[in-house]
């Protein structure tokens, strides 16, 4: 039971790139609210979820002039 435990502890979460279809290894300590890039298109993606594991585009930032 114990090899069973440590090999589904070393399995990564995965979600699906929303422009690509990629699949995406989150990294280990992933946090809600993270901005990842997908390896696959490049897009900037936010983790939205972590159970299921889902990301969506991040909001783009407009720039602030200094207004």
């Amino acid at each position: 039971m114990f090899a069973k435990l440590k090999k589904w502890n070393k399995e990564k979460m995965k979600a699906e790139c929303p422009v690509c279809g990629a699949m995406i290894d989150l990294p280990e300590g992933t946090v809600v609210g993270e901005l990842i890039e997908c390896p696959d298109c490049g897009t900037e993606l936010e983790v939205e979820s972590l159970n299921p594991p889902t990301v969506k585009e991040a909001p783009q930032e407009e720039e602030d002039w200094g207004e």
